[in-house]
């Protein structure tokens, strides 16, 4: 069966905010002072009652909040401890306690503006926990907001992490056939330097898919120099248009893999199939190649693979997915993403700002 791998970056926040943060006290006052100026509007019969409707909401409600937000900051170096579901428990239970102390024991404060009961009591203390439950999710929530500025540089930073793990990765194989053969080390080293050329000659964030696809295939030509006829490749990229952008170095890391965990641990090596095509307005790459189910002597730390999905997510967010097929002797992935076209009046070469406009 297929293993799904989520690509989505904007993954929940697993920490309670900081009740010590002033801006965290701020938001919540004005967070929970909106919601009573909701309230107090619908419940209001003219517009001279929305005041009144305040200062009766606010008798019980301001109390509960000043002295909830107290014991938070208090507390908050314990609460820093905790899991986030025992910390979101102990929040609950905690507005929900300083709620019923507040109602039962503030004396006469309450007596013309808040009705008396057990079902008054209940109810109460049940709102302030749903209030307090929604300012959690709002702050969990908040840091998962994507900012462009922030998106930008994490992206820059995944594209130049994969650069230094795909030259030791290249450098490796080029040393792999030095001592047995140094005149084809030393083309190799000559075909290295073309690849870092072709692999440093884009700015953007997407690239040609001719781009791509050469530069995969210059990588392979360095395996091949290594493996020889062990490493045997197919291309199936009849059906791929030429003005599509994928992410750069895309390709690459997929093929590293392929080769390291699948041709290389195999005496007689195999093929690795490469399809890249269009449907409707989706490209998809998939990769084929053959596994020992046993015995690999390469584990490997996925770094690459992260560092593709992340960056799927971070250019793509749900639009692009990232499949993985793991047979008894084969691994198949099969990545999907949006079909972004290249202007026509650019050249990736020549314009460093490309214009991309989505299919």
């Amino acid at each position: 069966m297929p293993k799904m791998q989520s690509i989505n970056q904007n993954t929940l926040s697993n920490a309670l905010p900081n009740f010590r943060s002033w801006g965290v006290i701020l938001r919540s006052l004005l967070l929970v002072n909106s919601m009573v100026l909701l309230l107090a509007i619908a419940e209001a019969s003219s517009w001279q009652n929305i005041a009144e409707r305040m200062i009766d909401i606010s008798a019980l409600l301001q109390p509960v909040l000043l002295l909830s937000l107290l014991l938070l900051f208090m507390l908050n170096p314990w609460l820093e401890r905790l899991t986030y579901k025992q910390g979101t428990t102990v929040v609950l239970l905690l507005a929900m306690t300083v709620t019923l102390m507040i109602y039962h024991f503030g004396g006469q404060l309450f007596v013309y503006s808040i009705a008396h009961g057990y079902f008054y009591s209940g109810r109460n203390a049940l709102l302030g926990s749903a209030i307090a439950g929604l300012l959690l999710v709002y702050f969990r929530f908040r840091v998962c907001v994507p900012s462009p500025v922030l998106d930008e540089a994490r992206l820059q930073a995944l594209q130049a992490r994969i650069r230094p793990h795909f030259l030791f990765n290249t450098i490796n194989a080029v040393l792999g056939i030095m001592r047995a053969d140094p005149k084809r080390a030393e083309t190799a080293l000559e075909d290295m330097a073309d690849l870092f050329r072709m692999a440093m000659a884009h700015d953007g964030d997407l690239v040609p898919v001719r781009q791509e696809v050469a530069l995969a295939r210059q990588y392979l030509a360095l395996e091949q120099l290594r493996l020889g006829d062990r490493l045997k490749v197919n291309w199936y990229t009849e059906n791929m248009p030429d003005d599509a952008l994928l992410p750069p170095l895309i390709l690459q890391p997929l093929l590293e893999n392929a080769v390291y965990h699948g041709i290389e641990p195999l005496a007689k090596g195999g093929f690795v199939d490469i399809k890249l095509y269009r449907n409707d307005n989706e490209i998809h790459c998939e990769m084929y190649n053959p596994r020992q189910e046993q015995g690999s002597h390469h584990v490997g730390n996925k770094m690459a693979l992260r560092n593709i999905r992340e960056r799927l997510a971070l250019q793509f967010n749900a639009d692009a997915s990232y499949t993985v097929e793991i047979g008894k002797n084969f691994y198949r992935v099969h990545i999907k993403l949006p079909y972004v076209k290249e202007s026509p009046q650019s050249h990736p070469f020549r314009d460093k700002g490309k214009v991309k406009t989505l299919a």
